[in-house]
């Protein structure tokens, strides 16, 4: 296979209503979990569930979201990402028709009110995806995408849309963690290229705190730059997590400031697009890295958005 053109920067990626020039500044995804059970507390579903969620629960989350939603896009979100069940380790399985009544109406009034924000659907499964992009989703985000399934990569291809693939494993064993990790990567790339999606609507994710030791994570961070070598933008995801409150000692809602610096760090690494719960602090945090770091002839500093 012909190896994909390769210049300092990845060419921009559309994403629906917006088009991402990256490496003019580093972009930000809001979280918005429609959950019980998300790690960091920030579920819009407040009641467990038990043979699924009710009406009046999704009903009551969808007003939140579109609300919560609106507010990260004022203080600068450039995407949001809607998910329906939770990644937390020892997180409960949601059926496919309890997940898809959690995103759908949720994508389809965030498209309603925020008609210029492009919108992701967090999930791993294709049925979800699909009700998801027909809901008004613009982008697919895969934290299994170096996993053996196709499924979401040929969705992605089908309808053109841009996919996240995601580093993961299912138990953190690692021989040399770094290369592995990279060609891992490579592979769920290649893959995508092979089944029809485009090179420029691919964005990696190294998944930080996915199928990894805290050890592991800190050297993911610690070398972060090497990501680079696969030639398309990077996103990352360290908001709240559990590695960040066992440095610290600190409960999930008390990490905002370990998530600060590893927005800096991961800035300064390459990252392109940072995935937070916390945006105003988040954005500050990129605009005030990108204006060192990005600084000089050729760079948009921390001026300007998706165009």
């Amino acid at each position: 296979m012909t190896d994909p053109p390769r210049a300092s920067h990845p060419a921009p990626t559309r994403i629906g209503p917006a088009t991402f020039g990256w490496g003019k500044r580093t972009f930000v995804m809001g979280i918005l979990n429609v959950t019980p059970d998300s790690f960091s507390g920030d579920g819009l579903l407040t009641d467990p569930p038990r043979r699924g969620d009710t009406g009046d629960d999704i009903a009551a989350a969808v007003e939140v979201a579109v609300s919560t939603g609106t507010e990260m896009v004022a203080d600068g979100a450039d995407i949001l990402d809607v998910g329906g069940e939770s990644t937390r380790p020892g997180h409960a399985h949601v059926a496919v028709e309890v997940e898809r009544a959690r995103v759908v109406p949720v994508i389809a009034a965030l498209r309603a009110a925020l008609p210029d924000t492009p919108l992701s659907v967090d999930t791993t499964k294709p049925a979800v995806a699909e009700a998801a992009l027909a809901a008004g989703a613009d982008l697919i985000n895969d934290v299994w995408g170096v996993g053996d399934d196709e499924s979401l990569a040929r969705l992605a291809a089908d309808h053109g849309v841009p996919l996240v693939v995601m580093h993961n494993r299912a138990e953190a064993r690692y021989t040399t963690f770094m290369p592995e990790l990279i060609a891992d990567l490579q592979r769920a790339i290649e893959r995508a290229l092979r089944l029809g999606v485009r090179w420029d609507d691919l964005i990696v994710d190294p998944g930080f705190g996915f199928g990894k030791t805290a050890e592991h994570n800190l050297e993911l961070m610690h070398g972060f730059g090497a990501l680079r070598m696969l030639g398309r933008p990077i996103l990352l995801g360290t908001s709240r997590k559990s590695t960040l409150g066992r440095v610290l000692d600190l409960p999930a809602d008390e990490r905002l400031e370990a998530t600060l610096a590893t927005t800096a760090l991961g800035i300064v690494g390459g990252a392109d697009l940072v995935r937070v719960h916390d945006v105003r602090a988040n954005v500050r945090a990129a605009r005030m890295t990108d204006a060192i770091i990005r600084a000089g002839p050729g760079h948009a500093g921390a001026e300007g958005g998706p165009r």
